[in-house]
Parts: C-alpha cells; sequence; structure tokens
C-alpha cells in the first residue's frame, strides 16, 4: 500500500529539506521563517508566502525535538494556580490556553490551594521541568521570581513580576452607586478569606469608595469568609451568620459570585425574597451568575481576557522585551439582572 502524505499511521514524514527542495530554497532560509526567527526580517513577504503555503501542501509538522534542541527552548510555561476546578481559575486559564496555542506553547498547570509547602514543591518541579516563564493566578508572589513572571490578580510589587489587576476603586464604585441608586442604606458585606489575593485590595476599594460616596459600612453588617471553598457553601453559612445577629439589611454585597449564591440560598431558607426583601450582589460573572435563579447582578472581571492578556505579556517578556510593564489595570463592568431591585420601604 502506498504511503502519503496526509495524517493517520501510514503518513510519512516531510522533512525541512523537502520543503527547501519544494521551493528550491536552502534548509536554513525555510528554517528561519517557518520558526519566526529573527533572521527572517529580511526575508521578502512573497518567498515566506510561497514557504508557508508549500509546507501546508506537504502537510510538514515541524519537529519538536529538533526545534527546542536547536533553540535551546522548551515552549513551556508554568501556570500556577489556587485552584482550577473553580469558576475563576478555569475562566482565567482558559483565556491563557487561547493565547498559547496561536503560538504553539505548552503549558503546565498545578494547583497549591493556599499550601505554600505544595506551591514551593510544584514552583521547583516547573523549573526542573525547563518551563521558561510563569503565570501565577491567585497567588500572592513575594519573592523576585527566576524568570519572567505574570501575576493574575497580583497586588505585591515584585521586581520580575508583572501584575494583571482589576480596577478594584473602579468596581466598588460602580457596585456601591448602583445599590445607592436603588435606595439601599442599610448594607451588609461579605469580605473575602484573607488567602484570596484580591481580598485586602477589593475590601479597601470598598472601604474608600463608601466613605466618599457617605456609605456607612456597619461592622454588625460586615462577616469575614474564612473558609476556602469553590462551592456556594463558600458563602452560605456567612449569610446565616448575618441573619443570627438580628439586624436587618436591605441588600447584601459578596465578595464574589460563588459566595453571593451560596447567601442567597440562606436568605431564601430564611423566608426572604431576592431581590423584592434583600437584593444581592456579586462579583466576577462567572458563567452560572446569568443562570442563577435570580439571576445575579454582578461586578463583572472579563477573567478570560486577563488570561490572554497575562499569556501575551509573558510571551513578549520571554521573547526579550525588557522594558515591561510592573502592572496592567483592566476595567471592570457593572452587569444588573434579577437578583438587585429598590430598597423595601420600612
Amino acid at each position: 500500500m502506498a504511503q502519503t502524505k496526509g495524517t493517520g499511521p501510514t503518513s510519512t514524514v516531510v522533512t525541512l529539506k523537502a520543503v527547501a527542495k519544494h521551493v528550491g530554497l536552502t534548509p536554513g532560509t525555510v528554517s528561519a521563517v517557518l520558526n519566526d526567527s529573527p533572521s527572517a526580517r529580511s526575508i521578502p513577504r512573497e518567498t515566506k508566502d510561497r514557504i508557508h503555503a508549500a509546507a501546508k501542501e506537504l502537510n510538514y509538522r515541524p519537529n519538536f525535538f529538533a526545534r527546542t534542541l536547536r533553540n535551546k527552548r522548551t515552549y513551556t510555561i508554568g501556570v500556577i494556580a489556587e485552584e482550577i476546578g473553580d469558576s475563576y481559575g478555569s475562566m482565567v486559564i482558559s483565556g491563557i490556553e487561547s493565547h498559547l496555542r496561536k503560538w504553539d506553547y505548552f503549558f503546565l498547570t498545578v494547583a497549591h490551594r493556599h499550601d505554600q509547602n505544595l506551591l514551593s514543591r510544584y514552583s521547583e518541579l516547573l523549573l526542573q521541568r525547563g518551563v521558561e516563564g510563569f503565570i501565577t493566578v491567585d497567588t500572592t508572589v513575594l519573592e523576585a521570581p527566576s524568570l519572567p513572571t505574570v501575576a493574575v490578580a497580583g497586588h505585591q510589587t515584585v521586581k520580575g513580576v508583572t501584575n494583571v489587576v482589576l480596577d478594584h476603586v473602579q468596581a466598588a464604585t460602580l457596585a456601591l452607586n448602583h445599590l445607592a441608586s436603588l435606595g439601599h442604606q442599610r448594607i451588609a458585606f461579605m469580605k473575602g478569606n484573607p488567602l484570596s489575593s484580591d481580598s485586602e485590595d477589593r475590601w479597601k476599594a470598598i472601604c474608600e469608595v463608601a466613605q466618599k460616596i457617605g456609605m456607612r459600612i456597619d461592622p454588625e453588617l460586615t462577616v469575614q469568609i474564612d473558609i476556602n471553598d469553590p462551592t456556594p457553601q463558600l458563602g452560605y453559612p456567612f449569610a446565616k451568620q448575618l441573619l443570627a445577629r438580628k439586624k436587618p439589611f436591605t441588600a447584601l454585597f459578596a465578595y464574589n459570585d460563588i459566595s453571593a449564591i451560596g447567601a442567597i440560598r440562606a436568605l431564601q431558607e430564611q423566608g426572604l425574597r431576592v431581590p423584592q426583601d434583600v437584593s444581592v450582589m456579586g462579583f466576577d460573572d462567572i458563567p452560572g451568575a446569568a443562570f442563577n435563579t435570580p439571576t445575579l447582578t454582578t461586578v463583572r472581571q472579563p477573567l478570560a481576557r486577563m488570561g490572554q492578556v497575562a499569556a501575551q505579556t509573558l510571551l513578549e517578556r520571554i521573547a526579550g522585551r525588557d522594558d515591561y510593564p510592573p502592572e496592567i489595570a483592566i476595567e471592570p463592568e457593572l452587569v444588573v439582572r434579577e437578583s438587585t431591585a429598590k430598597a423595601p420601604r420600612v
């Protein structure tokens, strides 16, 4: 049976030399174009197009191991996340993947769940496997890394790290002004787990904006989330705590969407209607926010885009960009759905 150049178990391997022979050019020229080497900048566009067309026609596939040895590159990055299976982390990682795929990069992902020993061990393992840089997700970076690093939701100024962060002051402004416009004055708050890298900055922004617009934050209507759970259980018991204090409130601003969904369940079990009796606002705009009952009003973090920005920035730094920014701010967006309404008259 004759072998073909197509895919499948009987396919022949088309070499770089075969592509070069087909277009009548040297293997070095073809290699420079197909690997997008700096030396390819001087090659005319017409010649580049001819080489790419030939590679496609012959079904040429570059040898990854040869490419790695030749360039002393692994084309692999390490993604260090607090959690992989939660809606926040998975959306950021999806954005990372979509950008890396365009540039034929691999990535290895680890989840440390805020275990410092695990974080140190995984970081070392990724280094041993030859990653060329790191993207961290909801992970506090305190020491200057040995490789280019981009931190999604990074808030520490560390040499060698670019932080991709949401503008939390703008986010708090959108959320609190929305609740105030609906007449809410007695607002309950859920503060994030201190282990979450966004927690401190988000709460500081809320306090700053509340003071600016004359909104009082009542300590008796504030609860501190102190568990780490990627399910609605994150908010459920803390909403119960608020209700047990017997101090009425007409709105609840949760730390994130998952805790808001858990809080809605606790409120409904108490016989309270959302939003007729209590309005609830989340944060993030995870996919489930638009399908909850009621649908959730929230502050949207463009999580997938933040992952894409992180991946693009890291690849630019790996390619040798020295003037990297220490911080890239991403703008939030208010998404108004069914879980907020005018404050009930008392």
